[in-house]
């Protein structure tokens, strides 16, 4: 079940906040709060204009800033919060990409991982490597040397699935 919303009249909000209805007049004319209206045109306060309306009865009031001064705050606190949603809207999407451009190296080390496993695997029925490669020419008698130092290049081919 859902909890209705309270609503107060311009007569309740006065006496919460100590002023006459004549200056919440003011304020919702200057469009600093915007009550809702009932079928026969009677101000409806909710908590979030009871709130603004705090607001404004700070700044006025506790830190004398007239009403053009509120409604300049209240358009640049709008303005942050719009800038702020954007920020976190272009900070998400560039986590996400991130998260993409990370992914593409682990990616291919795990491919290559999987075919140095597919070789090990296609290798190892097989002879053993040192099997594979030719042996070392005899040395020829009265040699100093017993074999040849000289590198050579071997290439061991595999087959490719």
């Amino acid at each position: 079940m859902k909890r209705k919303k309270g609503f107060f009249s311009i007569s309740a909000v006065a006496k919460m906040f100590s002023v006459h209805q004549q200056t919440i007049r003011l304020y919702e004319k200057e469009g600093l709060i915007t009550p809702k209206r009932s079928e026969g045109n009677t101000r409806l306060f909710s908590e979030e204009d009871v709130n603004r309306l705090e607001e404004i009865m700070y700044l006025t009031h506790q830190l004398g800033i007239n009403l053009a001064g509120v409604e300049m705050i209240f358009k640049l606190k709008k303005q942050i919060s719009k800038m702020q949603k954007n920020m976190n809207k272009l900070f998400d999407e560039t986590q996400q990409e991130l998260d993409k451009e990370a992914e593409a190296p682990q990616q291919a080390v795990k491919a290559s991982a999987r075919a140095l496993v597919r070789i090990k695997s296609q290798t190892k029925g097989q002879r053993n490597i040192q099997e594979l490669l030719p042996a070392p020419e005899k040395a020829e008698k009265g040699s100093r040397k017993e074999h040849d130092n000289s590198v050579e290049n071997w290439e061991v081919e595999y087959d490719d699935d």
